[in-house]
This record gives C-alpha cells, sequence and structure tokens, in this order.
C-alpha cells in the first residue's frame, strides 16, 4: 500500500492549492480527481462563465456606441463566443496539465503524486481510489477533501443540458437561443441574465420569487441592476411561483402563478436552471471514517475546515460555506497549513472580497446594510455616487456608486463595503485588507491614490465621514449621503 503524508480528494482549485501547499511544507502529497483537473473553476463556472461576460460586455458596449451613432450594430456569431472560450478554457487547463506533470518529472522522487479516479474513504486513513473497473487503497496520514459541487436541480424535472438546463449545459449551446428562461434570481441567474441579454440574440425572462432580483442584498443594489437588466429586454417575473417547467417539443414550457392569483403560461427555447449547488459527498462514504455531516455539506462546526476526525479536513463546496473559488483556495491552504505548520490562528470570514458579473458590476466585503439591520448593528453609512468620480467621468461611465458601512461610534471601524460599477472588483482589496487589520478610516484618508482612478471615491468617502471631503454632502444631496442606522430608523448626518 503506498503511504502519503497527504491525500488530497478532488483536483478543483480548492483540491489544487492543497496539494500544491503540501508540497510547500515538503510533504508526499496524492492528489486524486476523477474528472477534469480545474474543476468548475476551469469548466462550466467561474472562468467560462466569466470570459462570456467580457465578451457580451465588450459587444454591449460597442453597440450602445454604433447605435447612438446611428450605425447598424455590431453582431458575434456564437461560433466566435465559442472559440473564444475554447481558447480560454484551453490556455488554463494547459497550465494545469504542464504544472502536474512537470511537478511530477522534476525530480527523481517527486512529491506530487497525481490518480485519476474517485477516491473514497475506507477509514480515517485509507481511502480507496476507482477507476474504470480497477481499484487501489493508499494511506494518508492526514486528509483534505475537496470534491467540489454540482448545480442543483429541482425534484421530478427531467434536466437534459440540451433543452433544459443547469450551467452545465451552457457547453451543449450550438447558438444564440431565441428565446430563454432562468429560474433563479440570485447571483448566478442574473449575470446569465447580463450575458445573454448583453449579446443582445436573446430574449430573456427571469423568474424572480421575491419582490426584488440578488435578494441578500441591499435595495439600491438590486434595483440599479434590475433597472439595467430590464432596458436590456429582460423580463423580470417579480413574486412569481414556478408550477411547471416541461420541455413542449424541442422547446419549453413554463407555468408561473402570482400572489393575486393570476397564472401566466409562457413558451420559449431554453430553460435554465439556476438555483444553487449542491456538495459532492455522496460517493466520499464519510460513513466509514466517522466523518459527521452538516445541513450544508461536512460537518466542520467551530474548528474552521477540520471535521470531527481529527486527521480529516473539508474545503471548499464540500464544506457547505462559501462557494467561492477564492474561498476555496484560502480554506485549503489553511487547512494544510493547520495540519503541518501548527497554524492556530482562525480562519477569518469577515473580509470576503466578492464580484457579481453583473451590469454594472458588483464588488462586496463584509458586511451590506440589510445584514447589519437584521442583527441590530448600529453603524454609519456613507455612499458616493460614480457621477461625481472623475476616472467615470473620463470613461463616461457614471452609473454606480461607493458605499461604506462603519461602526456608530468614534473609531468607526469598517464593517463593510459596496462598489457598484465600472472597475468595483478593483477598489474593494484595500477595504478587505483594513477589516481584516481592524484598522481605523484615517489610513484611508490619508492614502495618495492615482489620479484620475476609481478609487478616489473610496477616500471621499472614509472623508466625508471625517467630516474633511471635497464635495459637501449638504450640496450634492442627489449624489453624496451620509446617514446612521440605529434600532432601524435612518437618520441623516450633517456634514459640511
Amino acid at each position: 500500500m503506498d503511504k502519503f503524508d497527504l491525500i488530497v480528494i478532488g483536483g478543483g482549485p480548492a483540491g489544487y492549492a492543497a496539494a500544491m501547499r503540501g508540497i510547500d511544507f515538503g510533504k508526499k502529497v496524492c492528489l486524486i480527481e476523477m474528472d477534469r483537473v480545474g474543476g468548475a473553476g476551469i469548466y462550466n463556472g467561474a472562468l467560462s462563465s466569466k470570459t462570456l461576460w467580457e465578451m457580451a460586455n465588450k459587444v454591449s458596449h460597442i453597440n450602445e456606441s454604433l447605435i447612438s451613432g446611428g450605425r447598424s450594430p455590431y453582431e458575434m456569431s456564437w461560433k466566435e463566443v465559442r472559440k473564444v472560450l475554447d481558447e480560454a478554457i484551453f490556455e488554463r487547463k494547459f497550465q494545469y496539465t504542464c504544472h502536474i506533470k512537470l511537478l511530477q518529472t522534476e525530480s527523481s522522487n517527486p512529491l506530487l503524486h497525481f490518480e485519476r479516479g474517485k477516491g473514497s474513504l475506507v477509514s480515517k486513513n485509507e481511502v480507496k481510489i476507482s477507476n474504470n473497473g480497477e481499484e487501489k487503497i493508499v494511506w494518508g496520514e492526514k486528509i483534505v477533501l475537496a470534491s467540489g459541487s454540482r448545480p442543483r436541480k429541482l425534484p421530478n424535472m427531467e434536466v437534459d443540458e440540451e433543452v433544459i438546463m443547469t450551467s452545465d449545459g451552457i457547453d451543449n449551446l450550438k447558438d444564440y437561443p431565441e428565446s430563454l428562461v432562468i429560474v433563479g434570481a440570485g447571483v448566478i441567474g442574473c449575470e446569465y441574465a447580463t450575458i445573454f441579454s448583453n449579446f443582445g440574440k436573446t430574449k430573456v425572462y427571469l423568474i424572480d420569487r421575491q419582490d426584488h432580483i440578488l435578494p441578500f442584498e441591499d435595495e439600491d443594489i438590486s434595483k440599479m441592476v434590475a433597472g439595467n437588466l430590464e432596458q436590456h429586454g429582460v423580463t423580470i417575473h417579480h413574486n412569481a411561483n414556478l408550477e411547471r417547467l416541461e420541455k413542449q417539443g424541442d422547446k419549453v414550457e413554463y407555468e408561473i402563478s402570482f400572489p393575486d392569483g393570476h397564472h401566466e403560461i409562457i413558451l420559449v427555447e431554453k430553460a435554465l436552471l439556476s438555483i444553487g449547488r449542491v456538495p459532492n459527498i455522496e460517493s466520499l462514504h464519510l460513513e466509514n471514517a466517522g466523518v459527521k455531516m452538516s445541513k450544508r455539506g461536512v460537518h466542520i462546526g467551530d474548528v474552521d475546515t477540520q471535521t470531527n476526525i481529527d486527521n480529516i479536513y473539508a474545503v471548499g463546496d464540500v464544506s457547505g460555506r462559501i462557494a467561492l473559488v477564492n474561498m476555496g483556495e484560502i480554506e485549503a491552504r489553511h487547512a494544510v497549513e493547520k495540519a503541518f505548520g501548527g497554524k492556530i490562528e482562525p480562519l477569518s470570514y469577515d473580509n470576503v472580497c466578492t464580484i457579481m458579473f453583473l451590469r454594472p458590476e458588483v464588488a462586496a466585503v463584509g458586511l451590506n446594510e440589510t445584514q447589519c439591520l437584521k442583527q441590530n448593528i448600529p453603524v454609519k453609512v456613507v455612499k458616493i455616487d460614480y457621477s461625481v468620480i472623475a476616472r467615470a467621468i473620463a470613461m463616461r461611465k457614471t452609473q454606480g456608486f461607493f458605499k461604506i458601512i462603519v461602526t456608530n461610534d468614534d473609531q468607526m471601524r469598517i464593517l463593510g463595503m459596496r462598489a457598484v460599477g465600472e472597475h468595483a472588483s478593483s477598489a474593494i482589496q484595500a477595504v478587505g485588507l483594513l477589516i481584516k487589520m481592524n484598522a481605523p478610516i484615517e489610513v484611508l484618508s490619508e492614502l495618495i491614490h492615482p489620479h484620475p482612478s476609481i478609487v478616489e471615491g473610496i477616500q471621499e468617502c472614509v472623508r466625508m465621514l471625517l467630516n474633511r471631503s471635497v464635495f459637501k454632502s449638504s450640496v450634492f444631496k442627489d449624489k453624496l449621503a451620509c446617514y446612521s442606522l440605529v434600532d432601524g430608523v435612518k437618520t441623516p448626518l450633517e456634514r459640511l
């Protein structure tokens, strides 16, 4: 039986990061992957959908200029889209493949051992690898579970990934759908609605069970994104309950009902289910090692990344926490550092930076207003419109805003930030660092930012809180805001 210091089950972003961190510690690592290294981080997930978003965004921006100048819109064929998408996926896949091969051949006794197959637990130290009818068992001192997730499906519904699809089925498209219904108005559903409406070739319908899309975000963000989707032809069914969705020949018919009792039946070419993801835990056979489960995934309790079995760790989507590539990688690295480096500092989820590829893009870190209200946390909120930021004016992209939330005291420690607009994702990292360091906002107010840049808006937000701003909220009341939220009551803060 082959023995390893570390066995990693799953070669997606989290599993790969765990294996590489194990090598950093000089440990002998076995990485097991049954399908494609890179997982949903490359295929049918982050890289592929964001490549589509980048192309769709460019097409939309080009056509805004062409149409406003009285010219015919630019059309990008699906064949051209597919070519760019395939190139992006191949480039990343090639990097992973070459990296693994070189690591396995760079010395006579390489630390990395890659196994193709399905990994499952036999005991707390033994893992069975199954591949095309052949089986072998390997032993590991430490084991990291990183088997990822798959798109959630609705019960009693046939998903053929051709007509009724999940995100996995986007890869099967041969052309732009003439019409598409998207079930689910969370981040991923809204991202795909943005992508297909930006290409301008598909009539998009979005089913929203609540009264506003992006239900976990603040209303000002939801309204802006929804307004832009509707301007690009998206029909949003608010407060809609999906009664049925079924194939009618080579098309899809869906029926929705509303609180007032009326129903609508609509026929479309394709349907896309975007209702979350399910961790891949069934094939792990956790019971063989005594690993406990939670309602969302592998149970890790208060000891971050570590299961109830002290040598087994769960990271990424399988942990049921935050299903993001960056968090999966951080959790994986943390787990290995905890296993071999004696790391005792807990992993913090307070400064997780995220980006939503919408129109406009939305970036987030820490708490939002809605969360503060629900948790009854007294806060101060400051908000600046993109239209008073020089770089946004120069780009002619003035739709958007920055919003920073701080504690309602003299220290004004940053609790969270939302950035909506062009370059939003590039603007939040400094705030994420301040949250992690628990540093005062004065740090940002004194930085010398490049000019003109979008991040100057963040500095102006902080200066408003400190009553040092260039523009005064009492003058530009429609562009600048500064207020407190205490016990659900919003009170303007007078600033000169």
